[in-house]
């Protein structure tokens, strides 16, 4: 079998889909993934067919058929929607990309869709790269690409597509407020290149027009700075409840306590106030856009 540049697995009697690995650890994903195989071959048998022929009918591998109704691959909407017309399921197959689309992404980062799919309010100030939400694909890519140990191209496009699919928030009805501060050093270094990081200038900009998004370039000369501690986000939601986490507190871990929350955002508020305002921050950002 070998891998070719899409990350596309090509096996001996057909196209192994690029989707993801299911992870063991992720209990309720799995099992999800786990009824939604055994439904696939619940239908396949009933249709009389052998996995082989399945695959073949699909344009996939018998290897894949396998994973996927022994719930160790994840199908993508288009393998759903192909076997619900090759084993003549009337939408009943189909019906459960809804509930791939729960568990398709990493756990950690479901949670975290699921909080901001909820917040009125997020404010967010991060120091050493720009916030996922504001990212463009390229940069995403290129920052993935840049830890360690590396990630596989599956690893890296289930992390690309999480990211981007949390970006729905500015798409939400009513708009949530929504507050990023960036230390200057994230606009300043070049993720990517040269072209993929003026498009992400860009993109700060366009995204920075939104009248619900406020974005805020801490300069790095500042002599006082409460954010030194590290990254830090605070979540608000519509019954006056929120959670924030700062890696200068409380162990980094998420915090809903009153008196921990207030410690919290009163760190988001002088970084805020110590930063340039929206207006000189959009000039800056255009200035270093100007300056690559």
């Amino acid at each position: 079998m070998s891998v070719v540049g899409d990350g596309t697995e090509r096996g001996d009697a057909g196209v192994d889909e690029p989707g993801w690995e299911v992870d063991p650890d992720d209990e309720p994903g799995a099992a999800v993934v786990a009824a939604v195989g055994r439904q696939i071959k619940a239908w396949r048998e009933a249709a009389g067919m052998r996995a082989a022929e399945f695959g073949t009918a699909m344009g996939y591998s018998e290897d894949l058929i396998y994973k996927v109704e022994g719930g160790r691959r994840i199908p993508r909407p288009e393998f759903m929607d192909g076997a619900d017309g090759v084993l003549g399921a009337e939408g009943k197959l189909a019906a459960m990309k809804a509930d791939i689309a729960e568990v398709r992404y990493p756990k950690k980062i479901r949670d975290l869709a699921k909080l901001e799919a909820r917040a009125v309010e997020v404010e967010a100030y991060h120091n050493h790269n720009i916030n996922g939400l504001l990212q463009t694909e390229g940069h995403m890519r290129a920052l993935f690409a840049s830890w360690l140990p590396a990630y596989t191209l599956d690893e890296m496009d289930r992390m690309v597509a999480a990211r981007l699919a949390r970006q729905s928030i500015f798409e939400r009805d009513p708009l949530p407020t929504l507050s990023f501060v960036q230390e200057e050093v994230t606009i300043r270094r070049p993720v990517g290149g040269r072209m993929v990081w003026r498009r992400q200038l860009e993109r700060l900009l366009e995204i920075g027009e939104m009248r619900n998004v406020a974005i805020q370039v801490m300069p790095t000369d500042r002599e006082e700075h409460p954010g030194t501690g590290g990254l830090i986000e605070v979540l608000k939601f519509p019954d006056g409840s929120a959670v924030g986490r700062s890696e200068g507190a409380f162990g980094g871990r998420p915090v809903s306590d009153p008196k921990q929350l207030r410690i919290i955002e009163s760190r988001c508020g002088m970084i805020r106030a110590q930063a340039l305002n929206p207006r000189e921050s959009r000039a800056f950002i255009k200035q270093v856009l100007g300056e690559t």
